[in-house]
């Protein structure tokens, strides 16, 4: 409706759900009245900042397509959604556990984060950080909780980071990414729980048997590149290291 002023809302003191999007909105505040407020969506407006009044009950919040620039002053303690997707975020700074101890899904893909050093909220189950323009992966080990991890159409050529604290870890996709050898993929041994995996579009999967290759690395895996690992395929894989060493 191309708002700019929202302050009327501040009388509506019940309101739980609120959806502000695509609107003209640069300022919340008149919401901080809002004190039952459970969800609120603010898609597609000219914010500039994600910061509020700390709100007691709110749990789902959408932020997608403004221009915020960081993640500061996003306190509410209850917050379990997070999505700020298509934004200008440049770190993942800014987020603190002792803040937002109930987070669990965190949803920044479409930003312009370089690395995942200072991501400080460890309880988190969905990561998605999908194109952005990754080349590092630090941090990593605080997340004991982690069971789905998005790295999609980033600048990854090593996998160095993972860590066996990642015990939960499910599900990881890193499909459009630099990695260029099945030594890089073996850095996934740590990860215990590692189920399903996406490749696609790394220069790895133009090798010759790269399934193969890749499940005999990772023998757990139930899934590669959407599809479900045969029997006969994981009997092969398991060939793969005797063959290995009767080359050497």
């Amino acid at each position: 409706r191309g708002l700019t002023d929202i302050s009327l809302l501040k009388h509506f003191i019940h309101l739980r759900y609120v959806d502000l999007s695509k609107n003209k909105l640069q300022d919340l505040s008149p919401l901080s009245s809002l004190t039952q407020l459970l969800w609120l969506k603010v898609d597609g407006n000219l914010l500039t900042s994600a910061s509020m009044q700390e709100l007691l009950y709110l749990q789902v919040i959408s932020f997608d397509r403004n221009h915020i620039k960081d993640l500061e002053g996003i306190t509410h303690p209850l917050l379990a959604n997070l999505s700020l997707k298509e934004n200008k975020i440049q770190t993942v700074r800014g987020l603190s556990h002792d803040q937002l101890s109930s987070l669990e899904v965190l949803e920044l893909r479409g930003n312009e984060i370089k690395t995942t050093a200072g991501l400080n909220v460890s309880k988190l189950k969905k990561l998605y950080l999908a194109q952005n323009t990754i080349c590092s992966l630090e941090g990593l080990e605080e997340f004991e909780e982690l069971e789905t991890l998005h790295l999609r159409d980033n600048k990854l050529e090593a996998l160095d980071g993972f860590s066996d604290n990642m015990k939960c870890l499910k599900y990881l996709n890193l499909r459009s990414n630099g990695i260029r050898s099945f030594q890089e993929v073996e850095k996934l041994q740590v990860l215990p729980m590692l189920q399903a995996l996406v490749l696609m579009d790394n220069p790895c999967t133009e090798e010759p048997d790269y399934r193969l290759e890749v499940l005999s690395r990772l023998p757990q895996l139930q899934r590669l590149d959407k599809e479900l690992i045969e029997e006969d395929e994981r009997e092969e894989a398991e060939q793969i290291p005797k063959k290995r060493l009767e080359k050497k």
